[in-house]
């Protein structure tokens, strides 16, 4: 059974064009990481008023994709984007869950 993931980021101000061309180069083995643990249909929208990128994914149950901290592909990902993201000590993005209140099918 798939769920959807939802969840909020803040992107340093001026960053977007910046972070969009890294995600436009996701590594190889980050995407395939995401899709050994069931983590499909992956979109982040940018609210430039506020600097929040709003990520949704589908997952197979298992974990999402703020959950493979443990992973050194992820923890190499954090570290690179951690100088255009607002993130925690450990360089993680500050990932607030977002709770979905609608949804038509």
């Amino acid at each position: 059974m798939s769920n959807k993931v939802a969840f909020k980021m803040k992107l340093k101000p001026g960053h977007v064009d910046e972070y969009k061309r890294r995600h436009d180069a996701l590594w190889p083995e980050l995407k395939e990481l995401f899709a050994q643990n069931g983590i499909t249909d992956y979109t982040i929208h940018f609210d430039p008023e506020t600097n929040l990128l709003f990520g949704i994914h589908s997952s197979d149950g298992r974990q999402g994709a703020q959950d493979l901290g443990t992973n050194p592909v992820v923890q190499k990902w954090w570290a690179f984007m951690a100088d255009i993201m607002e993130t925690n000590n450990d360089n993680s993005p500050v990932t607030i869950p977002l709770q979905e209140v609608f949804y038509l099918k």
